[in-house]
């Protein structure tokens, strides 16, 4: 299998280090860089929890980039009484002495994406907002992404509101952006989002195992019980990451799918217009920012279990 040239958009949290862990660990991924953004914390933690997760990872020198300190629009509202003040289950982990790369992550996306040799997946696990100021700001390198893998959205219920998901609650306007881009978009999204899990007894053995991997994500998953009261808990943002990989362990649909941007109840909700033909052709959705994206509608709970316990145990390849 041919490796898959990887950018990963993140806001570390806890959920968002399942994935990095993964992706810096799969053999099957070449890791060219980490851009980080503001959302389940501010911008500076999560550049300090990205590059302590690559140190628990035995990466290499892979560049990581601060990004969006705020949204487009609006202020920042932080996911903390989940993640932890820093974000990672304030479990005090000592920082790490990786150096942070100089460029904006805007920057940083663009020479990563221009100096490829290879087909980039964009994965963003976060609010969209670098993604849409990378489009924005170099709209000829965008057009060099190969896709975009987002854990964002649902095509049912919220989580920060009835409506919405978190990430694209948290920058309404960007989420747009990137979903109008043209770019081919595969959303993983609440309907999946919490299916796949590791309970507690499962973190005990990453805890005992010897690689160094499996023992922070085993602190990590142990944390995130205690402060949930929830077994198992999710792998969250891993999975958009997986889905980038492994697409048969997943089934999607496509829809017409817009970002509500109003003041409104709904504001954050991608609606997804899931009617039948005859039903679309009698009363189309009728609005101009819609876009053709690919949902993750279901999933191999197992399989894709299973795909990060092994790579996680087996640490560095």
């Amino acid at each position: 299998m041919n490796k898959t040239s990887m950018i990963l958009d993140v806001d570390t949290g806890v959920d968002d280090a399942f994935a990095v862990l993964f992706a810096a660990l799969h053999p099957d991924i070449n890791l060219l860089g980490i851009t980080c953004v503001d959302g389940n914390t501010n911008v500076d933690q999560v550049v300090a929890n990205t590059l302590k997760v690559l140190d628990a990872a035995g990466a290499g020198d892979i560049p990581v980039a601060r990004g969006a300190v705020r949204p487009l629009l609006g202020v920042s509202q932080y996911a903390e009484y989940v993640h932890g003040a820093d974000g990672m289950g304030d479990l005090g982990i000592a920082p790490s002495t990786r150096k942070v790369d100089p460029r904006s992550a805007v920057e940083l996306l663009r020479d990563l994406i221009e100096g490829s040799k290879d087909p980039v997946t964009l994965v963003p696990v976060a609010p969209l907002t670098n993604i849409a100021l990378f489009l924005r700001a170099f709209p000829e390198s965008a057009k060099k992404i190969h896709r975009i893998v987002l854990m964002g959205g649902s095509a049912s219920a919220g989580n920060a509101t009835a409506a919405a998901e978190f990430n694209v609650w948290h920058d309404p306007e960007a989420a747009a952006i990137v979903f109008q881009s043209g770019v081919p978009i595969t959303m993983y999204g609440l309907d999946v989002f919490m299916r796949p899990g590791i309970t507690s007894e499962e973190a005990i053995v990453l805890k005992n195992s010897t690689a160094p991997a499996a023992q922070f994500a085993g602190s990590l998953i142990e944390a995130f019980i205690e402060r949930l009261h929830i077994s198992p808990i999710t792998l969250g943002d891993f999975g958009a990451v997986a889905a980038a990989i492994h697409p048969e362990l997943f089934t999607t649909e496509m829809f017409d799918v817009v970002v509500d941007t109003s003041s409104g109840p709904a504001r954050g909700q991608t609606i997804c217009d899931r009617r039948d033909a005859f039903l679309k052709d009698l009363e189309p959705l009728g609005l101009e920012d819609s876009a053709k994206v690919r949902v993750v509608m279901d999933l191999d709970v197992e399989g894709v279990r299973q795909l990060w316990l092994k790579t996680i145990e087996k640490g560095r390849f």
